[in-house]
């Protein structure tokens, strides 16, 4: 649950950012689904989606549901 716990602390630190005065409108997931990556091929997966390459099926990882969450409660 790293990608879980990694996006926890940053929320936490863009609600810190935006109580300071911030003008913080949004945050972006890098990245939406599992993808080529250059420097790494395939060997890395970083999407909240997971693509299984051989047959395009896409599935939510425990992330992406943790994250959906956090949209339908309006924080964390």
């Amino acid at each position: 649950m790293e990608r879980i716990e990694y996006l926890r602390l940053h929320f936490i630190q863009a609600a810190k950012a935006i109580q300071a005065g911030v003008n913080l409108a949004g945050y972006f997931v890098w990245s939406f689904m599992d993808n080529f990556e250059w420097a790494r091929g395939y060997r890395m997966r970083f999407g909240l989606v997971h693509v299984d390459f051989e047959t395009l099926a896409r599935r939510l990882k425990h992330s992406a549901v943790w994250y959906q969450n956090v949209i339908e409660n309006h924080g964390l």
